[in-house]
């Protein structure tokens, strides 16, 4: 027995220092010894839980459920059995959660005394209005729930109530109390005054909300402390995953596709290893980035992958589908998501809509959009919002005949988008920015504009993008149908098409083979080509194997 007490000792110090793994064999070897009291099974739920074993922790608070009942804790049990609802709802398992919250009903409904566990029990039924098409609703549960949170003083409840307030707050366009709401709740969570698992819930339903919003800075600033958080943390892995997944969403609005793709692939194996959350994440970034590379096929999958979490993976869906030249399909995503989507989504979605009513022709459908979502950056002070509403509004009154106006509000758009240090998007602005200078009859300033558009989505490896600004720059004076390509890529094109392989066109060209390579990825890149039949057949198709 003092063996099991010495373990049991072990196990609750390495739970309060987040030492989730060694807690973990602690509390087992306990439980194998002598069996845990109620509260120590708890902990070992929550443990489990945060190690990607989420079965056994289900099963393990549905012990701690039943020795609270056998000790007489009706509170205790009907709090287990809440979080187990609540747990299993987020892996999808609806019809058990719906279970176990109703025995967590019908034991507060026994209590003769109010409890905390009453306002827990209205975070998920508030957060089914909210997902539900009920946001008012929403908020007036969770306004009830955090009532009763601050007559316990139950930090836990009263967090996730404001969290939800936030979130509903937003859904209905309040976006300012939202954000304030989720600054609020962070200051509990960063001075470390909640338990672990509502801590990792508030974190990543924040940054998430914070994208949502064009929230940048505060995106940045929460992704930064839950990567703090995790690192506190290295054997954790519900919430990792989360974390890598908003790191992939920056490093993309960044550029650094590179590092973009790892930290996507890290959340995918997150999500395998328990991180259930992370599922969507990990895949949409990956298949965003793949998207803008032009490898459309390897960002349908990862489209495919994250439809899997129950989300529907949009806008990137339906921009796939433009850049792969189906309008029509492209315009009915967009516009079925946009017009099932509650507020916040929605206006997430405008800039995308926007985008493609234009290229489907419709320039009133896009005015209407690009006209809201210039109502909603009216009153915000974001820079994000602000960017994109003015690369938006620009778009559409260059569609609309009027270059002269489009120019200031495109490069303001530009502006903000470097000042963000988002180059994709600043790239497409300074593109735009192009054709508004040559529809005013300015072809110098426009072909500039263009050679430092096509320059910054080269440097990204943007291949679609990079082959639109290469065919509106003007034909180079040394080949009028050489195109983007450089003499030397020029001569490199010419032995492709010629079927040469890089050893033989090195040999031919004097150069290393490494070198040939590279002017053969620029070369696909130039003109957004991903193989080398796509490249004889542009050689053959511009005259330029002779």
């Amino acid at each position: 027995m003092a063996t099991s007490e010495a373990g049991l000792d072990r196990g609750r110090s390495a739970f309060e220092e987040h030492r989730w793994t060694e807690a973990f064999e602690h509390f087992l070897d306990a439980d194998q010894r002598g069996g845990l009291p109620a509260p120590d099974l708890e902990r070992l739920a929550t443990v489990e839980i945060l190690t990607g074993k989420s079965a056994m922790g289900i099963d393990t608070l549905t012990r701690a459920h039943e020795e609270y009942l056998v000790v007489g804790d009706v509170a205790s049990a009907a709090r287990c059995a809440g979080w187990t609802g609540i747990h299993l709802m987020n892996t999808g398992q609806m019809a058990r959660s719906s279970g176990w919250f109703a025995r967590a009903g019908r034991l507060v409904a026994e209590l003769d005394e109010p409890c905390a566990v009453e306002g827990l029990l209205m975070v998920p039924a508030a957060l089914g209005m909210l997902y539900g098409g009920n946001p008012e609703g929403a908020r007036g549960l969770f306004a009830d729930a955090l009532a009763i949170g601050e007559r316990f003083q139950d930090r836990d409840l009263i967090s996730l109530s404001l969290l939800g307030t936030g979130q509903a707050s937003l859904m209905l366009g309040d976006t300012n109390t939202g954000l304030g709401l989720f600054d609020e709740v962070m200051v509990a969570v960063t001075a470390g005054e909640l338990s672990p698992v509502p801590s990792g819930i508030i974190y990543c339903a924040v940054i998430g909300n914070s994208h949502l919003a064009f929230d940048l800075r505060r995106a940045l600033e929460w992704t930064a402390a839950l990567d703090r958080w995790c690192g506190g943390r290295p054997d954790m892995v519900l919430y990792s995953g989360q974390c890598q997944a908003h790191r992939a969403e920056l490093y993309r609005l960044h550029g650094a596709w590179d590092d973009a793709i790892s930290a996507a692939k890290n959340a995918q194996g997150l999500s395998a290893a328990g991180d259930y959350q992370a599922l969507y994440g990990g895949y949409y970034q990956q298949g965003e980035v793949e998207r803008l590379r032009g490898e459309f096929a390897a960002a349908e999958e990862c489209f495919r992958q994250a439809a899997r979490s129950g989300y529907e993976p949009q806008p990137g869906l339906a921009l796939l589908k433009l850049a792969r030249g189906d309008t029509p399909a492209a315009q009915t995503l967009i516009r079925r998501a946009a017009d099932a989507a509650d507020l916040a989504t929605r206006r997430h979605l405008l800039p995308a809509l926007v985008e493609i009513e234009l290229a489907a022709g419709d320039a009133a459908a896009a005015r209407r959009s690009a006209d809201e979502l210039a109502s909603v950056a009216q009153d915000s002070a974001m820079p994000m919002l602000q960017a994109a509403s003015c690369q938006a509004g620009g778009a559409v009154l260059l569609a609309e005949g009027e270059p002269a106006r489009a120019q200031p509000v495109l490069r303001r758009a530009w502006t903000l988008w470097r000042e963000l240090d988002v180059p994709f998007e600043a790239a497409r602005c300074r593109t735009l920015v192009g054709l508004a200078c040559r529809a005013s009859g300015d072809d110098d300033s426009a072909e500039m504009d263009f050679e430092a558009a096509h320059a910054e989505f080269l440097a990204l490896g943007a291949a679609p993008a990079s082959a639109w600004a290469a065919s509106l720059q003007q034909a180079r004076a040394q080949d009028k149908h050489a195109g983007p390509l450089t003499p030397r890529e020029l001569e490199v094109l010419r032995l492709v098409a010629a079927g040469m392989a890089n050893r033989v066109i090195a040999g031919e060209l004097y150069l290393s083979e490494k070198t040939v390579a590279r002017h053969i990825s620029n070369i696909f890149l130039k003109l957004g080509l991903q193989s080398r039949v796509a490249a004889t057949r542009y050689a053959y198709d511009h005259g330029l194997t002779g």
